[in-house]
């Protein structure tokens, strides 16, 4: 059974196009014009085992917001599409990562009832630059049909803290699409997960 599948979406401030492998060997290659948000794509693509392929581009000198989001739209699309009825799925998965200062405990849930929390424990001044990245966890959760806690125990740097959320959910979500050999069906006492 192929877990693979290609989204694109072509808006007024975004044009996207994402291939995916869930069953893959963390082959990647990210092009956005966000050097950094290449880098944590990377790692959570890396981390998940995923092939990843993503091309974006977007009106970033107005504002990277758009391209983060729409990229957490698409990314979150690809990977429920890829699940199809999710039968056999662990449904589940958590991981807690550490990265220099920072520790990062990443709790997912795809079982159709999305909702982020997103908690930081980080310095103020560290606090604005990681809340960008919220945009696109909020995105991801919403279309993949997820539920995400992301924690950030502490840390000061935002670059190890932000690098400690993406590497964290590549591991969790790694666990999450993985197959139970002994769950015979959906894993959901009501027989579906939308």
């Amino acid at each position: 059974m192929s877990r693979k599948s290609e989204v694109k979406r072509s808006t007024t401030e975004t044009n996207i196009n994402i291939e995916l492998n869930l069953d893959g060997t963390d082959r990647y290659k990210i092009d956005t014009p966000i050097g950094f948000f290449n880098h944590m794509l990377e790692l959570l693509a890396k981390h998940a085992l995923f092939d990843l392929n993503i091309t974006a581009s977007g009106d970033v000198e107005v504002d990277s917001h758009h391209l983060i989001e729409d990229v957490g739209i698409c990314l979150g699309q690809a990977i429920r599409n890829a699940l199809g009825d999710k039968a056999g799925i662990r449904r589940y998965g958590f991981f807690i990562m550490p990265m220099d200062e920072s520790l990062c405990r990443i709790a997912v849930d795809i079982g159709g009832r999305p909702y982020l929390v997103y908690k930081m424990r980080v310095a103020k001044e560290a606090r604005k630059e990681i809340d960008l990245y919220k945009n696109f966890f909020t995105a991801l959760a919403t279309s993949l049909g997820a539920n995400i806690h992301i924690t950030v125990l502490y840390g000061d740097d935002p670059h190890h803290c932000i690098e400690s959320i993406f590497k964290a959910l590549g591991r969790a979500l790694r666990q999450a699409v993985s197959f139970d050999e002994r769950e015979k069906g959906v894993p959901s006492s009501k027989g579906r997960i939308d």
